[in-house]
Parts: structure tokens; sequence; C-alpha cells
């Protein structure tokens, strides 16, 4: 496999690197939280601009793209569990802009005549309260359900701008209709990439905030970032950031391939981007004093972020526990 950018590759992240920086500016994802503007126009945007569109295995590396790219600008629409979670399932449905969510557990199917009800309750589901449609995995295979048909309850998170939801099915009838043909397996490992993207992002995030800190932060009429220990700890983040970024970019190469070894690296991928995020957390709220956790430092919404995803769909333990039983 080649691990470098082809130029359209180096030009499809430039184009999508210039797009967030516009529509999803740091002021928009404060206005968010603080005064609760509507992300709805900036998800429309992120449509119009064709990225609900990146669909298919074989544009993965595409997708990881923006998706690393959304990480790092702490996208608040439904961009990530759209197009990792729900979009594996139903791509149809994605491609006309619809937003939506998988649920992975909790819920049953029992055979009704010609079709099934589905009963039970998830928790955790990421962007459960507000997504148009969810994919809901049971053992008779997965089913589109629309979201007025179920409840959900949006659960209080440390990251505002995540919304994660319990979400109750009673009786929800589904039919062969409703039914997607696509490979479990295969849709876990994109979402566990797309995961260790989005925490890649958030952690570059970090280092950026954190250098252009220690670059402006005088002590004793020098730079802090001159001192040895704080270049030290920097460069650490850096090296962490970038092990997990080859592994996270590793893994979507496995997706769009078809390689075998897709589900091994999706496991590599959330275990770095896990041991990625742990360290750069406490390395960037160390350099910046402790201040980077006060709500007036736009610093708090990626650490958040990258906290995050840590806590979704496995942590780095689970995954290497999983990737030790590989090699067993």
């Amino acid at each position: 496999m080649i691990f470098e950018f082809d130029e359209d590759q180096r030009l499809w992240q430039a184009t999508v690197r210039e797009a967030v920086a516009k529509e999803c500016p740091p002021a928009l994802v404060r206005g968010v939280v603080d005064e609760g503007v509507d992300p709805g126009p900036l998800w429309r945007a992120y449509v119009r601009h064709g990225w609900t569109e990146l669909t298919g295995s074989g544009e993965a590396v595409e997708l990881a793209i923006v998706l690393e790219e959304l990480g790092r600008a702490t996208d608040p629409t439904p961009y990530l569990a759209t197009m990792t979670q729900f979009a594996p399932f139903f791509p149809e449905a994605v491609e006309k802009g619809v937003s939506g969510t998988a649920v992975f557990e909790g819920v049953t199917a029992r055979r009704d005549g010609d079709g099934w009800t589905l009963d039970g309750t998830a928790r955790h589901v990421l962007d459960g309260d507000r997504a148009d449609r969810l994919a809901v995995v049971t053992g008779e295979g997965v089913f589109t359900v629309p979201a007025a048909r179920v409840t959900a309850t949006r659960e209080q998170v440390f990251d505002p701008l995540l919304h994660v939801a319990e979400v109750s099915f009673t009786g929800v009838r589904v039919t062969a209709d409703d039914r997607s043909a696509a490979d479990l397996e295969g849709a876990r490992h994109r979402a566990l990439a797309g995961l260790a993207l989005t925490m890649v992002g958030a952690c570059q995030r970090i280092l950026d905030l954190t250098l252009e800190h220690v670059r402006t932060r005088h002590q004793f009429g020098v730079p802090i970032g001159s001192f040895q220990a704080v270049k030290h700890k920097a460069a650490d983040m850096h090296v962490a950031i970038e092990r997990a970024r080859a592994l996270a970019y590793y893994a979507a190469l496995t997706i769009a391939a078809d390689d075998p070894r897709r589900r091994l690296a999706a496991s590599m991928a959330k275990a770095a981007a896990g041991e990625c995020q742990s360290l750069v957390f406490q390395s960037g709220f160390q350099l910046f004093g402790g201040m980077g956790y006060t709500w007036e430092n736009d610093l708090q919404f990626a650490l958040k972020r990258a906290k995050a995803g840590e806590l979704l769909l496995g942590g780095a333990a689970e995954h290497r526990a999983l990737i030790a039983e590989e090699y067993a």
C-alpha cells in the first residue's frame, strides 16, 4: 500500500481544509454551545459540497480526509455518525442528504408475520436524538427506522457539542424492504476508523493551539516554548499524533482496498488514537497551565472531543486486547 497522498488527494485535503475554515470557524462552534446556534445550515453546506456522497468503500481515504478536518474543527453536525455508522448500511439515503446513525446493541427483533417487530433500549447512541433515520443492528439483521418512530432522550456528556442519546424501541414494525444487505463487520470497521480519524483531528487542534500558546506566553523574558521540558512535551505530542494518523489512514486504505487486514487495522487505529489522546490531552492541558480547560478557552472543545472518542465503541485497552487475540 502507498501511504502518501497522491496529487488529487492533496488537492482534496486543501479544498476541504479551506472549506471547513470558512464554514465551521471557532466562533460558530462556540455559538452552537453558548447561544444555541442551529448547526443545520452547516450540515446542508456539507451536503452541497458533496461530502455526503462519499459512501463507497473506494472513497474511504477521501472520506478520511474530511473526517480528520472536521475533528480538528470540532464539527457540531451529525456528519460523523451519518457517514461512518449509518452510511455503510444505507448509502442511498445519505447521498440524498438524510442524516443518520447506527444502533449497535440493545434492540431485539422478533418475527411477526411477513416482517419483524423491534423492541429494546439502546444507550450512548451517537446523534440518536437528532438523526433522521437509524440503522438498527439486531440478531435478525440490520433495519432502517425513521426517527419519528422511536423515543430518543439526549444524555448529558462532558462534550457540549456531542449528541449522545438513549433510544427506545417499543413494538416498532419493520419489513424486508427496511432490511440492509450490507456487511455488518465491514460497517464496524468504518465506524472505528471514523472515530480514530476524528480523534486525530482533535488532537492536532490541541497541538496547534498549544504551540501557538507556548510561542506567545513569556516567562523570565522568553517564550516558554524555548524551555527544554516544553519542547520535549510538544515533540511527544507530535509523534503520538503522527503514529495515530498513520494507523488511521492505514485503516482507511484497507477499507478502500477491501483488504482482509481491515479488521485488525481498524482496532489498531482506534487503540492508537486512544493512546494518542491520553498523552496529548495531558500535555496540552499542562502546557496551558490548566487554562485550556476553562470555558473561555477554545482548547476545551478539542480536549473534550478527543476524550469522547476514546469512550465510544471501545477504548484503547479493549482494542489492544482484540489485537493481542489476533496474534495469539
